[in-house]
């Protein structure tokens, strides 16, 4: 088969012809019919400190995708042949006191599909049948290749209470844009989208951003208070590891509000904690992909019923032979969510 291979440690990728994975008695073959760039994808093709010291090339990468059961191993009952399906990407142990306790997303052994094991950007994937989400026949197979990242910004807004608060989302990279349209569906009063990309910030207005700020353009603190009468916003949801960026997300925050952390800073971030958590008195939770699997019912919920639409950030679509024009427009920020087709 086909596949978009990681093939040494440095920049980019290469197709490349790979055997078809074999599976075993508990694993499930998938034909894989759309898969979609995530920016942890970019990490490991810009091949930064992270990707680095995680992953260990040649192998197949990408993590996103929706595809259809072709194969199944003799002990699998939760799919069938021919079903629809996309995959929760942490692969857990089902042992730690973390799974047994129902934070399995927490897992102490988690291994993440296209990280530490072979990925989807390919035209066949081998996965654990644990992990496989029936997706409705009905849906899209673009739209169902991205309900894993936007599971992502489910978890982050819906850490904590956000009915009739304002919430800022800072970084309007798809996740960040997809969290805009779950806190405009949560009930937030105020959705305030913060980036310093005009293209990804009309997107943010169109999943429905109550106000855009372009931080290279205005003062992103002063902006934020005059859209709150002076007491900043009850929520921050961080999507752009960018140390400036986190650092204005913790002193716009009210006192007593909430930062819930999905990015990932390349390196360590130095905060004001005595004045910006402490004495705001303020809640802050790292977010880590997704619970499993409140949050894929919850993504399949927010779709089936039309309260977030992801079709306006779907911008790109491309073979999967043309996988170079989609890791450049995400690593120039031209784009929302890249989908490949094999």
């Amino acid at each position: 088969m086909k596949a978009v291979v990681k093939h040494h440690r440095g920049y980019g990728a290469q197709i490349q012809t790979v055997e078809i994975p074999q599976i075993n008695e508990d694993e499930v073959l998938i034909k894989v019919k759309a898969t979609s760039i995530c920016g942890t994808d970019v990490h490991i093709y810009k091949w930064d400190e992270w990707s680095e010291s995680r992953v260990n090339p040649p192998y197949v990468f990408g993590h996103e995708f929706s595809g259809e059961v072709v194969e199944k191993g003799s002990k699998v009952k939760n799919v069938d042949y021919g079903d629809s399906v996309s995959a929760e990407t942490h692969i857990v142990c089902g042992k730690c006191s973390q799974c047994l306790t129902g934070k399995a997303h927490i897992c102490k052994y988690t291994k993440i599909i296209g990280v530490d094991t072979r990925g989807c950007f390919a035209e066949y994937v081998a996965l654990p049948a644990a992990n496989l989400w029936k997706n409705p026949k009905e849906m899209l197979y673009d739209v169902a290749a991205i309900q894993e990242p936007m599971g992502n910004a489910v978890h982050t807004v819906l850490s904590g209470d956000v009915i009739g608060k304002t919430v800022a989302i800072i970084g309007c990279g798809p996740i960040g844009l997809m969290a805009v349209g779950v806190a405009k569906a949560a009930g937030a009063a105020q959705v305030i989208a913060l980036d310093i990309n005009n293209y990804r910030l009309n997107l943010a207005k169109q999943m429905g951003a109550t106000s855009v700020i372009n931080s290279k353009n205005e003062e992103p603190l002063q902006a934020v208070k005059q859209l709150t009468n002076g007491d900043g916003v009850d929520v921050v949801c961080e999507m752009s590891g960018h140390p400036i960026a986190m650092n204005q997300g913790f002193r716009m925050v009210t006192n007593g509000g909430r930062v819930s952390i999905l990015s990932l800073p390349v390196r360590p971030v130095e905060l004001d904690v005595t004045n910006d958590i402490v004495f705001k008195g303020i809640t802050v939770k790292g977010i880590t992909g997704r619970k499993m699997f409140e949050t894929w019912q919850q993504v399949s919920a927010l779709l089936h019923s039309g309260q977030v639409n992801v079709k306006p950030i779907i911008t790109h679509h491309f073979s999967l032979e043309e996988f170079e024009k989609g890791f450049e427009l995400m690593i120039e920020g031209n784009c929302g969510k890249v989908v490949l087709y094999p």
